[in-house]
C-alpha cells in the first residue's frame, strides 16, 4: 500500500536511520536490520542514496514480497518489520521500520552485527557470548535452580521463623509471622513453581548436606606455618550456612590469641590478634559467593604467623583483586544467598566488604589481608607481620627487606633515612621506594619533598 509520507525524511545517516539506493543491495539491508534490532532500532530507507538524493526505487508486482521473504529466511530468529511505500516528489521509496529485540541476540546470515554511529558493524564473539550469558543468567545462577528432591518437609520451620524476625527487625521487612512457611518462602522469592530452590535448602534445610555435601565449612589450626598433619584442632561445620558462619567465627576465636596493647595512658585492654568484624566478613563472604557447582569446601587454616580463608571459585570475570582494594560493585555469584543475607544484615551489598577488611586490619595496626587466586580459589589472608620469606616471594633486594624490618620498628622511613641506612645514592633510594610501593609492601604518606615518608601497607 502507498502513502505519502507526512514527515520529511531525514537528511543524514545515524544510529537508527541507514539509506539504501536500492534492493539489490538486500544483503546489506539484512545485516543492516540485524544490527538495528541488537542495538535501538532504526529504519531503512530504501531509494535514497548515501548524500540523502532521491532517486527513488522501482517497484515491481513482488518487490515486497521478495524483500520481505529475504528477511525472514535469512535472520534468526526471524524478523517480520514493519514494511511501507511511500511516495515522495512522484518517486517511491520503500521504509523498514525495525523494533529493537528484548535480548539482543538476532543473527543474520548466521553472524551477529550491531550499529556504531552511522555504520553497521559484525559483533566479536566475546560481545555475543557476554549477551547470551545474559539472557540465560537467571538458569546460570546455581542458587536459583530447583532443588531435586526436596520438599517442604525439609525445611526447618524454626529457622524460617527466626530468619524472618531478624529480617524484620533488621530491614524492616514487611511480611507477616503469621503466614505458613510455604507463603514465607514464596514472598522471599526462594520458590520456584512453588518448588524448593538450591537457596532455600542451603539457608533452611535440616540437613543440607543431603544434597549438597560440598556445602561444608572446614577449619584446622595447625601447628607451625605450613599445612602439615597433625593439627593442633581440626573441625567440620555442616548445617545451614546462616549457622555455620557464627560457628566458624567462633573456632577462629578459640584458636588465636588475645593481645594486651595500651588504650589510654594507663589503660591495658586485651584484643584479639586478628579482628574479629573483617574475619566475619570474610567469612560471610566466602559462604555467600563461593562457586557451589565445584565439589571444594571453604577452608579456614590457621597458621602461627597468619590466617587462610579458602574460598572455591575465582572471583566474577568483571572483577579484578586491584578491584578490592578501591571502591568496586557488588556482583554477587548467588543473588538469591546474597539477598537473604543482606536482609539479616549479614551484608551490605554495597561492594564494600573488602574495604572493611584493610581499614579494619589498619586500625589493629597489621598488614593488609592479601586477595589472591590460587588453584582456582579465592583466598584471603590475614597476617601478624610481612615476614621475610613473604618478601623474598615478591622480589625484595637485601636492601628493601632491611627497610621493612627498619619501619616495623619506627613506622616509617624517608628517602634520606633510606639512603643513609643502606648507603646508597637519593636515585636509588627513590627507585628501590617506588618499587616498594609498586609491589604494595609500602605505601606513601605525608605531602611534598620533605613530608614525603613511606609506611607499611
Amino acid at each position: 500500500m502507498k502513502m505519502d509520507l507526512k514527515k520529511p525524511i531525514p537528511t543524514t545517516e545515524s544510529e537508527i536511520i541507514e539509506f539504501k539506493q536500492s534492493t539489490g543491495e538486500w544483503k546489506e539491508i539484512i545485516e543492516t536490520i540485524c544490527a538495528f534490532s541488537n542495538t535501538k532500532g532504526g529504519k531503512i530507507i530504501i531509494g535514497v542514496s548515501k548524500t540523502g538524493k532521491l532517486p527513488g526505487v522501482d517497484i515491481g508486482k513482488d518487490t515486497i514480497e521478495r524483500l520481505t521473504n529475504q528477511i525472514s529466511q535469512n535472520t534468526d530468529p526471524n524478523i517480520h518489520p514493519r514494511i511501507t511505500v511511500k511516495n515522495m516528489d512522484k518517486k517511491s521509496i520503500i521504509v523498514i521500520e525495525v523494533k529493537e529485540s528484548s535480548d539482543h541476540l538476532v543473527l543474520a546470515f548466521g553472524k551477529p552485527f550491531k550499529r556504531v554511529g552511522k555504520s553497521t558493524i559484525r559483533m566479536t564473539k566475546d560481545e555475543y557470548e557476554k549477551l547470551i550469558l545474559e539472557k540465560h543468567k537467571d538458569k546460570l545462577y546455581f542458587d536459583s535452580h530447583l532443588c531435586r528432591g526436596a520438599t517442604l518437609k525439609d525445611i526447618d520451620d524454626e529457622k524460617v521463623k527466626w530468619f524472618l524476625k531478624k529480617a524484620k527487625i533488621g530491614r524492616n521487612l514487611n511480611i507477616e509471622l503469621k503466614i505458613s512457611v510455604k507463603e514465607i518462602l514464596q514472598k522471599l522469592n526462594l520458590l520456584k513453581d512453588d518448588k524448593l530452590t538450591n537457596a532455600t535448602i542451603l539457608l533452611f534445610g535440616k540437613e543440607p548436606q543431603n544434597f549438597f555435601l560440598q556445602a561444608e565449612v572446614r577449619c584446622a589450626r595447625f601447628k607451625g606455618n605450613e599445612p602439615v598433619k597433625p593439627f593442633i584442632d581440626m573441625k567440620i561445620f555442616s548445617g545451614n550456612i546462616i549457622e555455620q558462619v557464627d560457628s566458624a567465627l567462633k573456632f577462629i576465636l578459640e584458636h588465636i590469641s588475645m593481645k594486651v596493647y595500651l588504650a589510654g595512658k594507663k589503660e591495658r585492654e586485651e584484643k584479639y590478634e586478628y579482628p574479629p568484624d573483617a574475619l566475619r566478613e570474610a567469612i560471610i563472604n566466602a559462604i555467600c559467593h563461593r562457586d557451589y557447582r565445584t565439589v571444594g569446601h571453604i577452608q579456614i587454616r590457621i597458621f602461627d604467623d597468619r590466617l587462610e580463608i579458602w574460598n572455591p571459585g575465582l572471583l566474577p570475570e568483571s572483577l579484578t583483586l586491584k578491584d578490592l582494594k578501591k571502591k568496586h560493585k557488588s556482583i554477587p555469584r548467588n543473588p538469591l544467598i546474597a539477598n537473604s543475607f543482606f536482609l539479616i544484615k549479614f551484608i551490605e551489598q554495597w561492594g564494600t566488604g573488602t574495604n572493611d577488611m584493610i581499614n579494619l586490619c589498619s586500625e589493629w595496626e597489621l598488614p593488609e589481608p592479601l586477595f589472591e587466586h590460587i588453584t582456582g580459589d579465592f583466598v584471603v589472608t590475614f597476617r601478624k607481620e610481612i615476614t621475610e620469606s613473604f618478601l623474598r616471594e615478591k622480589g625484595l633486594n637485601e636492601r628493601q627487606i632491611k627497610a621493612v624490618t627498619y619501619v616495623k620498628e619506627i613506622r616509617n622511613i624517608t628517602n634520606k633515612e633510606y639512603c643513609k641506612l643502606n648507603e646508597v645514592s637519593k636515585r636509588t633510594a627513590s627507585n628501590e621506594l617506588k618499587d616498594l610501593v609498586l609491589k604494595e609492601v609500602f605505601k606513601i604518606t605525608g605531602e611534598g619533598k620533605r613530608g614525603l615518608r613511606y609506611i607499611l601497607k
